[in-house]
């Protein structure tokens, strides 16, 4: 069994962590770690818990865990492993943006592997401390990686994209609350969003010489959890052609599908899948990526992390099943 602990037990990704490792069956959970409820029970934060799992948040940290899950507010991983220390065959794997970029990679003798398995699977199959991707990176990354893959991205690339409450974290703010976020929707850090970093990281390690824009507006959506992207760039290949390149891509990334059809985001919400969807329009092609932000961008894919790092099937505890209705 693989010893687990969890680190900023109270927020939205920890809570989905816990939901997806009660039923993982070769994980168990040591502790939950977290200042502001411990000794209380894990049902205070998450009430979906309630009656399903009998375990208290700590402020106590067992450093002789196999695997610990940062999940703490972005820039706050780094000042928690400076005063915490962790055996060394302990694997570290950070749902934060603090070890993401390659420049940030090293730290206190540390070497954090960027953690998006269909990019860097046998990386992440050797590595011991993984910097899980950002939520709108992963399901925009997927959208573009075959292309970057084939040397077909030319132009700049349009990106528009919406994320549910949960993306903003669990701490309450004017544009979570239900009576600012109800019937309401905007933009916010249009062109010059954190994730952006990554995306095209990523990107130039497929195609090195694509110096071209990705021009990426994201979105506060009315609903809690999901995110549905939209992308289109200039494509002189045909359509058949386009797609065969995906389904190539793809072949052995069993939680990506690939489609010609129409596709909405509950057939993804509450899953570790990503749904692509491409049509062609004259030369330009439309992309449709659909991801679960807490899932697919969070903690499910921190948990096909840990399976590729302990030598299990990447699916492991991840057949979940999305509800349509």
């Amino acid at each position: 069994m693989i010893n687990i602990g969890i680190i900023g037990g109270s927020g939205y990704t920890a809570g989905e962590l816990i939901r997806i490792l009660m039923f993982h069956p070769n994980a168990t959970l040591d502790f939950v770690y977290s200042t502001t409820n411990a000794g209380k029970p894990l049902h205070v934060a998450h009430h979906d818990l309630m009656g399903d799992i009998e375990m208290n948040f700590t402020d106590t940290v067992n450093p002789n865990v196999n695997v610990v899950f940062l999940c703490l507010g972005h820039g706050k991983s780094k000042s928690f492993l400076e005063n915490n220390q962790f055996a060394s065959h302990t694997k570290i794997i950070d749902l934060g943006n603090d070890f993401r970029l390659t420049k940030d990679k090293d730290f206190n003798g540390k070497s954090f592997i960027y953690g998006l398995p269909e990019l860097n699977k046998a990386n992440i199959k050797n590595a011991q401390f993984i910097a899980n991707p950002g939520c709108f990176a992963t399901a925009i990354q997927l959208a573009l990686l075959p292309l970057a893959k084939n040397e077909m991205l030319t132009t700049d690339v349009h990106i528009n994209a919406t994320t549910g409450s949960t993306g903003a974290g669990v701490s309450p703010s004017e544009t979570t609350h239900f009576s600012w976020r109800s019937n309401n929707m905007s933009h916010y850090k249009a062109f010059e969003h954190q994730h952006l970093g990554e995306i095209n990281q990523s990107v130039n390690q497929l195609q090195a010489d694509y110096k071209n824009e990705l021009i990426f507006v994201p979105n506060r959506g009315d609903f809690a959890r999901g995110i549905f992207a939209t992308l289109y760039t200039t494509i002189e290949e045909n359509l058949e052609d386009v797609v065969a390149k995906y389904e190539a891509f793809y072949k052995y990334q069993p939680f990506v599908t690939v489609t010609t059809t129409g596709i909405n985001m509950k057939q993804v919400v509450q899953t570790n899948k990503c749904i692509i969807s491409l049509m062609k329009k004259g030369n330009r092609l439309l992309i449709t990526s659909v991801i679960d932000n807490l899932t697919k961008g969070a903690s499910g894919q921190a948990i096909q992390n840990m399976n590729l790092m302990f030598g299990l099937d990447e699916t492991t505890g991840l057949h979940l099943k999305p509800s349509g209705f």
